[in-house]
């Protein structure tokens, strides 16, 4: 009875701080925590090396894909830095059974509110755990969960790995928000035409750009290469929809 209780309550809790988050009354308020995710001194080095410009790049990307869907909140995203963290979130479940994938997201919301050291107002937590490229070749997959409107993001560190982040954060940030996937987990590859950036360019291949949901830039039926910033990505129009940008066509 209790959990029942419980699930509840977290499921309310949801609804409402779902329905808050798209209707795009104010900004939306995302607080970044940062975490080491190696223990390494370049890591630490690079993490104390962030200042809350060091996210203007997300901020601006919003305010200019907004602009293009004549959004009336012309400022629609605010990010701001939190001290770092210390521990890392607990792993998704290696089996996604649903009750396991469901227990771990309780957790996960029980380990974001214990320890979330922003002590102000915030819509959004993204947990962004960075990692040495010397020491990691591969990064765990990214999470951004709606129920709870968290993100678990793993990037790497280095200001040269910066504009590559902001991508990662800002996907993941759009999933909080009810975005989806569009690409081939298997493949890599966009979806058409929700995961183009211009599914009506003719010829429609090579793409100039990435939808930020589609995830990469299709050059050909096979290839498609990662943008190098965000300045390379365009939120299309069923991802606009899908965040209340646009109405259903």
């Amino acid at each position: 009875m209790f959990l029942l209780y419980v699930l509840l309550i977290v499921a309310g809790t949801a609804w409402l701080a779902k329905a808050r988050s798209t209707d795009w009354d104010d900004a939306l308020r995302v607080a970044i925590y940062p975490i080491n995710g190696d223990g390494g001194e370049f890591t630490s080095e690079h993490i104390a090396s962030l200042s809350f410009d060091s996210f203007n790049e997300i901020e601006n990307y919003f305010e200019r894909e907004a602009d293009r869907y004549g959004l009336v909140l012309d400022h629609p995203v605010d990010v701001y830095l939190s001290k770092p963290l210390d521990k890392n979130p607990p792993l998704p479940p290696a089996e996604q059974s649903p009750l396991g994938v469901m227990w771990w997201s309780l957790k996960l919301r029980y380990w974001a509110w214990r320890n979330d050291n922003y002590e102000y107002p915030k819509d959004i937590k993204l947990f962004v755990i960075y990692f040495d490229p010397e020491k990691h070749k591969y990064l765990r997959h990214s999470l951004g969960l709606q129920k709870g409107l968290i993100g678990i993001v793993n990037v790497f560190s280095g200001d040269r790995m910066e504009r590559d982040n902001k991508v990662i954060i800002a996907h993941e940030l759009l999933h909080t928000i009810g975005a989806t996937d569009k690409y081939d987990a298997a493949s890599n590859l966009p979806f058409y035409p929700a995961g183009y950036a211009e599914p009506e360019k003719d010829p429609v291949l090579p793409q100039d750009m990435a939808e930020i949901m589609g995830g990469r830039i299709p050059v050909t039926q096979t290839r498609a290469k990662a943008p190098e910033s965000l300045d390379e990505t365009v939120i299309g129009e069923a991802t606009a929809m899908e965040i209340r940008w646009l109405d259903d066509r």
